[in-house]
C-alpha cells in the first residue's frame, strides 16, 4: 500500500517562502511606501493562489494513489486466483488451509485439512529433508513443478505436464546403436557342408529379421557374424519389455538344426552424439562378450549397464592357441618390468592362492623376482592348513609377503598381476593396485560392469572353471626345465576341486587337461583332500545352517542364520553347496553375519536358475551357478526381503516367457 505526503508538510515551504516575501516587502515599505504596501497586496494574493492550488493538487495525488493502491491489492488477489501457478497454505501440522482458485479446479475440496504428504506423498518430508526450495511431483496424470516458501508455508504449483510430455518425446527420438555378434558362428560352421551352412544362414537371417520388422529396428550384416544395429530409444524400451527373447529364438531355432548358434547384443544409449553411443555399443558388446555370450548388455551415458538373458552356461570356446599367445604376452610383459606382485580377492579361497603360485612360478621360471600378497588375517581353516604345509617348503613360503612390506617394494616398473577377480573392489588390496602403473588381470568370472582400470593384459575366460585351470595352461607353455614342485601343483590342483565341486559343475574337457598337466607334476589329490577336511567345529556350523533350510515349491532353499552368530565365508559358501545335495533343490542362498559384521549371501544352482543375474540385483555377482554378494548397508532381515523380491520377479519373468 502506498503512503500518501502529509498535508501539513507543505507548511514548511510556504513559510520558508512567506518569510522571504515579508523581508523583501519590508525592505520596499520602508523606502517606498507606495510600493511596499503594493508589493504586500500582491505577495499574499499570489501566496494564496499557490496554497490553493497544491492543497488541490495533493488532495487529488492522495485519491489516484488510493485507488492505484486498490487496483494493486484487485490484481493480486486476481492474480493469486487466477493465474496458471497453483498455491497452498498449509499450517504448523503440515495441513492443507488453503488454497487458490487454480488448485481449488485441480484437487477436490476434501483435501482441506488433509495432511500435505498424503496428498502429494512424502513431497513436503523430501524437501525437509533434503532442504530443497524446488523439486518435482505428481497428482493424478500431471505433473508439476514444486516452489517451497518456508517463512510463509507456502507451496507454489507449476504445471509441466506439456513440458515432461514434449521432453518424453524427445526421449523416445533419441538414436540407439547397437553391435549383435555371433558368438560362436565360426565354430558351428567350420565344418558344416555349403547346403548346411546356407540352410543355417537363412535361418538366423529370417528370425533376426522378422525381430528387427516386428519392432522398427534398423539391422545391417557387415560381416559372417556381426551386425549394424540402429533404433529409437521408444524402440528399444519396447524390445526391454520382451527381455530380448531374440535370444531364444536364435538358439532354440539352431539347436533344432543341431548347430546350436548363440548371440550377443551390445547396445549404446543415452546421447544425440552418434559416436559416442557407438562406442558405448562396443564396450557393451565386449561387457556381454566378457560375460559369457548369449546375452545383451545396455550401456548408457551416465555409466550404467544392464543385462539381459546369460541364461545358459558359457560355452567352452578358447583354444589352444590363444592360451599360447597369452602365455607368451604375459611372459613379455613381466620381463619388461622390475618385480612381480600377485594377489587375489578379499577373503582369498585355494583358488586365487593356487593361481597366484602359479604365476610366482611364471615369474621365477623366467628369472623374475615375484612375492604373493597374503595377510595371516586372510586365512580360514583351509588356507591355514595349506600354509602349515608350505612352511615346510622354504622356497615357497618365503615368496608369500603381508600388504605392508608388498606396499614397500612397490616401484614405477612392479607389476601387479590380479588373479581370480576383475573388480577392483575385491581386491585383496586397494592401495597396491592403486599405486600400480603395471596391472595384468587373470580371471575366469563373468565380467561385471566395474572394471580394473587400464590393465597392460586382460586374460578373462568366463569358460574357465577355475583361476588355477587358466594359470595352469599358461604354465604348459612356459620353459619346461624350471619343473613345478610337488605342492605347488597339489595347491593348483585343489583350486580347481574347489570350484569344480570334485569336477561336477563348470567341468570343461581343457579342465581334465589343467588336472592331467598338474598330476604330471606331481600333484597329490590326497594331500589336496587332506587341505579341504573340516574341524569338528566347522562341521557342525555347516550343518546348523542347512538344518534351518527353508525349500520351496520351486526347489530354492533360503536359509536366514542366526543374527547372533557369525561365520566365515567359507562356511557359508560349502553350506549353500551342501544344499544343493538334497533332492529336489535347485538353487541355494545362504545369509549368514560375517565376522566383519557384514551381511552375506552365497548363491549356488545347478544351472538352470542364474544366481549370478540374482545377486547383481543386490550388488554382488560370480557365475551363473556359483556367486555371492556383501553387504553392510542394510540389516539381515531387510537382505532376506530384498532377495525374496528379486526372486519372486525371477519368478515372475520365467512364467511370462513360459
Amino acid at each position: 500500500m502506498f503512503k500518501v505526503l502529509d498535508k501539513k508538510l507543505i507548511l514548511i515551504p510556504f513559510s520558508i517562502i512567506l518569510l522571504h516575501i515579508v523581508i523583501l516587502s519590508t525592505f520596499i515599505f520602508i523606502n517606498h511606501f507606495s510600493f511596499g504596501v503594493l508589493s504586500f497586496l500582491v505577495s499574499g494574493i499570489l501566496l494564496a493562489l499557490v496554497y490553493i492550488y497544491a492543497n488541490r493538487w495533493l488532495t487529488l495525488s492522495e485519491k489516484n494513489l488510493r485507488v492505484l493502491a486498490d487496483d494493486i491489492a484487485k490484481g493480486k488477489e486476481y492474480t493469486a486466483d487466477h493465474m496458471p501457478v497453483g498455491m497452498i497454505m498449509i499450517n504448523d501440522d503440515d495441513e492443507i488451509i488453503w488454497m487458490n482458485a487454480y488448485m481449488e479446479e485441480e484437487m477436490p475440496e476434501e483435501l482441506y485439512n488433509e495432511p500435505i504428504n498424503t496428498v502429494f506423498p512424502n513431497l513436503l518430508t523430501m524437501i525437509k529433508t533434503n532442504n530443497l526450495t524446488q523439486t518435482e511431483t505428481v497428482y493424478e496424470d500431471k505433473s508439476y513443478k514444486v516452489f517451497y516458501e518456508e517463512e510463509l508455508s507456502m507451496l507454489h504449483f507449476i504445471d509441466i505436464t506439456n513440458e515432461k510430455k514434449l521432453r518424453k518425446k524427445l526421449d523416445d527420438r533419441k538414436p540407439v546403436i547397437g553391435i549383435l555378434f555371433l558368438d560362436n558362428y565360426d565354430d558351428v560352421t567350420q565344418n558344416m557342408t555349403e547346403n548346411l551352412k546356407s540352410e543355417l544362414n537363412n535361418l538366423i537371417m529370417s528370425t533376426i529379421n522378422e525381430w528387427a520388422e516386428e519392432h522398427h529396428v534398423y539391422i545391417r550384416r557387415f560381416s559372417n557374424d556381426r551386425f549394424m544395429i540402429v533404433m529409437e530409444n521408444i524402440s528399444l524400451e519396447a524390445v526391454e519389455d520382451t527381455r530380448f527373447q531374440l535370444l531364444d529364438k536364435v538358439r532354440e531355432s539352431t539347436q533344432e538344426m543341431g548347430a546350436q548358434v548363440t548371440l550377443s547384443i551390445g547396445l549404446g544409449e543415452g546421447s544425440t552424439d552418434y559416436i559416442e553411443i557407438g562406442q558405448l555399443a562396443q564396450s557393451a558388446l565386449d561387457l556381454a562378450l566378457g560375460r559369457g555370450g548369449d546375452q545383451v548388455a545396455i550401456k548408457a551415458v551416465n555409466g550404467s549397464a544392464r543385462f539381459y538373458g546369460g541364461k545358459t552356461d558359457p560355452m567352452e570356446k578358447r583354444t589352444r592357441v590363444k592360451a599360447r599367445v597369452m602365455a607368451h604376452a604375459l611372459r613379455d610383459l613381466l620381463l619388461e618390468g622390475e618385480n612381480v606382485l600377485i594377489m587375489g580377492h578379499k577373503n582369498p579361497d585355494v583358488d586365487s592362492i593356487g593361481a597366484s603360485i602359479g604365476v610366482a612360478k611364471i615369474a621365477k621360471s623366467n628369472g623374475i623376482d615375484a612375492h604373493i600378497v597374503l595377510n595371516e588375517s586372510d586365512l580360514d581353516d583351509t588356507l591355514t592348513r595349506m600354509m602349515n604345509e608350505v612352511r615346510d617348503h622354504e622356497h615357497i613360503y618365503e615368496t608369500f609377503i603381508s600388504s605392508e612390506d608388498a606396499f614397500d617394494l612397490m616401484t614405477p616398473g612392479t607389476t601387479v598381476v590380479v588373479v581370480d577377480t576383475h573388480r577392483p573392489s575385491m581386491v585383496l588390496d586397494t592401495d597396491i593396485l592403486n599405486k600400480a602403473t603395471r596391472k595384468v588381470v587373470i580371471d575366469h568370472h563373468r565380467r561385471a560392469d566395474e572394471m580394473i582400470s587400464n590393465p597392460l593384459l586382460v586374460y578373462m575366460e568366463p569358460y574357465a572353471s577355475s583361476a588355477c585351470e587358466l594359470v595352469a595352461e599358461l604354465l604348459e607353455y612356459q620353459y619346461q626345465e624350471h619343473k613345478m614342485s610337488r605342492l605347488e601343483a597339489t595347491i593348483m590342483l585343489t583350486g580347481i576341486i574347489v570350484d569344480t565341486r570334485n569336477y561336477t559343475l563348470r567341468t570343461g574337457s581343457r579342465t581334465f587337461d589343467a588336472a592331467s598337466y598338474l598330476r604330471s607334476n606331481g600333484a597329490d589329490p590326497v594331500l589336496a583332500q587332506t587341505f579341504l577336511k573340516d574341524d569338528i567345529d566347522t562341521f557342525i556350523a555347516r550343518s546348523d545352517l542347512i538344518k534351518s533350510a527353508e525349500i520351496d515349491s520351486d526347489g530354492i532353499a533360503i536359509v536366514k542364520a542366526d543374527q547372533t552368530m557369525t561365520y566365515h565365508p567359507v562356511t557359508v559358501a560349502q553350506a549353500a553347496d551342501s544344499l544343493l545335495q538334497i533332492e529336489g533343490v535347485r538353487a541355494s542362498f545362504v545369509i549368514a553375519t560375517r565376522e566383519d559384521d557384514s551381511i552375506g549371501i552365497s548363491a549356488r544352482s545347478l544351472g538352470d536358475i542364474n544366481v549370478q543375474i540374482i545377486m547383481e540385483e543386490l550388488g554382488g555377482g560370480g557365475h551363473l551357478t556359483n556367486a555371492a554378494t556383501r553387504r553392510t548397508d542394510v540389516t539381515m532381515d531387510e537382505l532376506y526381503d530384498e532377495l525374496k523380491h528379486v526372486i519372486d520377479q525371477m519368478k515372475d519373468i520365467r512364467s511370462e516367457e513360459e
